[in-house]
């Protein structure tokens, strides 16, 4: 979506980005005001097996919940990502070490073979 005309002004891809960003952040955000103004009444917070207790307003308490489950969500993602990490580091040793060897090869080769022999470094189909 480059360059694309509408209404004689030019959009390119980035300000694509910062308009469906303001589009979606810009409610999201009155939304989060409106909310935390209309939940200002402290509660208590007790966890039952633990002694302790917390006294914070409604909306802390509940945007506190909101971004622990968010960072129990990426923990769980991080983790899962793992394997797909662990493929792309060995994947990358791979490439180097067959860069090596083919400059090793072609070192070797007489230099009018060498200008002939046709070079394709690049994922495979």
């Amino acid at each position: 979506m480059t360059g694309s005309r509408r209404g004689g002004a030019a959009f390119c891809s980035g300000d694509l980005v910062k308009l469906v960003h303001w589009l979606v952040t810009l409610p999201l955000a009155i939304i989060l005001v409106t909310f935390a103004v209309s939940n200002r009444e402290g509660v208590i917070l007790s966890l039952w097996p633990l002694p302790a207790t917390l006294e914070a307003p409604l909306y802390l308490i509940v945007l506190m919940a909101l971004f622990a489950g968010f960072l129990v969500g990426e923990l769980v993602a991080w983790i899962n990502g793992r394997r797909w990490r662990r493929e792309a580091r060995r994947s990358a040793r791979r490439i180097e070490a067959l860069e090596r060897e083919l400059g090793a090869t072609q070192a070797k080769l007489p230099k009018s073979e060498a200008a002939r022999v046709p070079v394709t470094i690049g994922a495979r189909d």
